[in-house]
């Protein structure tokens, strides 16, 4: 019987030397949803992945897939998982079609070789992959990750580099695989992906997760309002003017944000204050905190190297 959890993981430490990757990281993967994997760079996003894909092996901690433990029972797991990675993996003489037909050699029944290139944009790439654009290569990485019909697959960044026709198209097969019953762990940078696929969305900082549970879960909260006008207007008027228990910021310069209640009393008070300051706000927008806002209010907005 399967587990109703594909993957578990609990009390993951990991350390490169005197950098701690991982530091106590514990959360689960149901099986047949999407789980996405935010955090900043250095966050231990991949070296999470690459413990659950038995790569790497945690100091301490445990992960099961299935109840198995990936490194010792790889053998067991392999067929059916795939796996995307980051870099690598595919052979550099390789060209797209000849890589994914002896890929789908392996298994009993594979994806439709010529479908799965056609949707990706692959059936017309006659390069190796060594002189593939950068969006070339991670769509045949896609691509030889679910071309055997995983029942788990792990992807690392999946529509990195690709234009925007063919992110659709990649969101587009992942959504397919959701609907067969298949597992997916993404780590990705984009917002706007993770909020459109994800069941789940688990956010890592410093080795640590900070946040998770749904998109709509995770973006809950007073509504919001935002414009753009010149930096640094006096924002402690504009404040004694908002009806109760709305804030407001400006962050970055020049960029404005209030939370709370966005009815016309809100939008009033707004208009009369820039009409005050001889101001015209531009960009004016409504709505709800993006998953972006929750993860900049955990993870700070600094740069990361």
């Amino acid at each position: 019987m399967t587990s109703p959890d594909a993957v578990v993981l609990e009390d993951l430490r990991r350390s490169y030397g005197a950098t701690t990757a991982l530091d106590g990281l514990s959360f689960t993967v149901a099986t047949g949803s999407i789980t996405a994997l935010l955090g900043p760079n250095g966050a231990g996003k991949t070296t999470t992945v690459e413990i659950c894909e038995g790569y790497l092996r945690p100091d301490s901690g445990s992960v099961r897939v299935w109840g198995l433990d990936p490194a010792h029972d790889g053998a067991a797991l392999r067929s059916r998982v795939g796996v995307m990675l980051q870099d690598g993996g595919i052979y550099a003489s390789s060209r797209a079609l000849p890589m994914l037909r002896h890929l789908a050699c392996f298994y009993a029944d594979p994806l439709d070789v010529a479908d799965l290139a056609s949707r990706l944009g692959l059936d017309s790439v006659r390069a190796t992959y060594r002189r593939m654009s950068g969006g070339e290569k991670q769509r045949l990485a896609l691509a030889c990750a679910v071309v055997g019909r995983p029942d788990l697959v792990f992807l690392d960044e999946p529509s990195a580099g690709m234009d925007p026709q063919t992110r659709l198209a990649a969101w587009d097969i992942v959504e397919q695989l959701r609907r067969d019953g298949v597992t997916v762990v993404l780590t990705t940078h984009l917002m706007d992906e993770a909020e459109r696929l994800a069941d789940n969305v688990v956010i890592v900082d410093h080795g640590r997760v900070v946040a998770q549970g749904s998109p709509a879960e995770l973006t809950a909260g007073p509504d919001v309002i935002t414009f753009t006008a010149p930096a640094g207007l006096d924002l402690a008027e504009l404040s004694t003017r908002l009806p109760g228990g709305c804030t407001v910021v400006e962050a970055p310069s020049g960029s404005y944000r209030i939370e709370g209640d966005a009815g016309p009393r809100t939008l009033s008070a707004i208009g009369d204050w820039c009409s005050g300051h001889g101001v015209l706000p531009r960009d004016l927008a409504t709505g709800r905190r993006s998953l972006e806002d929750v993860f900049l209010e955990l993870t700070g907005r600094e740069l990361r190297p």
